[in-house]
């Protein structure tokens, strides 16, 4: 295990580390964006939805969106406007789905939802004398559907321990399942990031080896995971962390072993990225950069062994979009697609707009919802991929 300690000076080395800063007259203002009614202004480019589900979503072979809600299976027929729903669970009193989820429709239609069970969540008791809560519980969860969602079968507990977040799922070129999750660890507390992997389209799994990069509290260490397949079969880790960047991990064993860990020079807030290779063959990027545009600073949070063993920036403020030709080596100049329209007086007030969820509705139309701050929006690749380098 790396000792927190030793990432203390980071903070000073991954402040230059960032994505393209643009033009000042290029940034999201009230003059060339729009307001919509969450209380968020989003660039021109940008359509809300309303009324739409949270997500995460998948397509079915007969054009139907699914999704998930409660302790449901939610599918539409008319584009998200309206749902029909399905239980998943036998015994639903004993289970409550996160929203913090992942789900996929695998190449042979098997539909894979991987949960923490809020019903379950237990013993979060956090003591700042110890900068720990021994005994937190929140397990992580699989289930999955053989016909589209109508039935669900193969609930399946895969650890016990606090799952801070599960965030992605993919399949691989060798149609193994892949999907990031979490174990919280204590003496001190703080989170650890790793996968589970299925052969066998989610009816049994392996888990991978644990990231665990130390920290001292309890949004410390790395966590909240989005993961994608590069070329030739190697599998990409992006993790939310306190040190100014995503940090990334590589496997080339479908997700049982990770290493080559480190941080990228993709500048981030304590705030989960997603991240989707769209049929374009792009790599799309959503997430919270360190600071808002234009800046180089943000009221910080942590460095108290409490929150975590560094001060870190929170910032939640603005969402934004980048794109890669090149797997990831480099990246458009980001975009800020939506953030806190202050003019707009919401009650109650429009706070963060973060936790996001893409789905590529058809070829080039992306859907972006977030988990925090209701944003319901797409936009067209065209529109923001141009200054791809």
């Amino acid at each position: 295990m790396v000792k927190a300690q030793l990432f203390l000076s980071l903070t000073v080395i991954v402040a230059v580390l960032c994505l393209p800063v643009r033009a000042q007259d290029n940034f999201l203002t009230a003059e060339n964006g729009k307001s919509i009614s969450i209380g968020a202004l989003v660039h021109q480019d940008v359509e809300e939805i309303k009324d739409l589900m949270m997500g995460p979503f998948v397509k079915l072979d007969n054009g139907n969106i699914l999704s998930v809600d409660g302790t449901d299976c939610i599918i539409s027929d008319d584009n998200g406007k309206t749902w029909q729903r399905w239980p998943v669970f036998e015994h639903p009193e004993k289970f409550l789905i996160s929203n913090e989820r992942a789900l996929l429709k695998t190449s042979n239609g098997v539909i894979i939802l991987a949960f923490m069970n809020l019903k379950e969540r237990a013993n979060w008791d956090w003591q700042r004398d110890i900068s720990d809560s021994p005994g937190a519980r929140l397990p992580t969860y699989t289930v999955r559907s053989l016909d589209g969602g109508k039935t669900w079968q193969d609930v399946q507990k895969l650890h016990n321990e606090w799952t801070g977040a599960i965030r992605d799922m993919i399949e691989t070129e060798n149609g193994n399942v892949v999907f990031t999750s979490m174990m919280m660890r204590h003496h001190p507390g703080h989170h650890t990031v790793m996968t589970y992997k299925s052969g066998n389209e989610g009816d049994t799994w392996e888990r991978s080896n644990i990231i665990d990069l130390g920290g001292i509290g309890h949004h410390s260490g790395v966590t909240e995971a989005t993961i994608e397949v590069l070329q030739k079969g190697k599998l990409w880790l992006l993790m939310r962390t306190n040190w100014g960047t995503f940090w990334e991990a590589f496997s080339m064993d479908d997700g049982k072993t990770w290493e080559n860990i480190r941080s990228t020079d993709i500048e981030a807030s304590s705030a989960p990225g997603m991240l989707k290779r769209l049929q374009s063959g792009r790599l799309v990027l959503v997430w919270n950069r360190r600071f808002p545009e234009g800046t180089q600073s943000y009221p910080l949070s942590g460095g108290d062994n409490q929150w975590s063993e560094v001060a870190a920036s929170n910032h939640r403020d603005e969402l934004s979009i980048a794109f890669s030709e090149d797997e990831g080596l480099t990246w458009s100049d980001p975009k800020v697609i939506a953030k806190i329209d202050s003019s707009q007086k919401m009650d109650p007030p429009l706070k963060r707009i973060s936790y996001p969820y893409v789905f590529e509705y058809a070829p080039g139309e992306i859907w972006i919802t977030t988990m925090q701050g209701g944003l319901r929006v797409k936009l067209m690749e065209k529109d923001f991929s141009k200054s791809t380098k």
